[in-house]
């Protein structure tokens, strides 16, 4: 783990971009361009930035618990 007050802002890459990309090609061809890659992550980042502040410390760790363990709900 890391430490919090190292936290960095997460920063698009090129290389994040493609994988969008790449994976709108399979499940959204018609779509599957750059912009609507860009869009797509900047929409998520500040999802997850927006719930870091809403949730608490437990229903954080409640959440990663679920990804590592495989276990999503919805």
């Amino acid at each position: 783990m890391t430490d919090t007050d190292e936290f960095k802002e997460y920063e698009l890459t090129d290389e994040d971009v493609e994988k969008v990309v790449n994976y709108l090609k399979v499940v959204d061809p018609e779509n599957a361009t750059p912009e609507n890659a860009i869009a797509f992550l900047e929409h998520y980042a500040a999802r997850f930035h927006t719930l870091g502040h809403m949730l608490s410390d437990a229903d954080l760790r409640e959440m990663y618990e679920r990804f590592k363990n495989n276990d999503f709900e919805d």
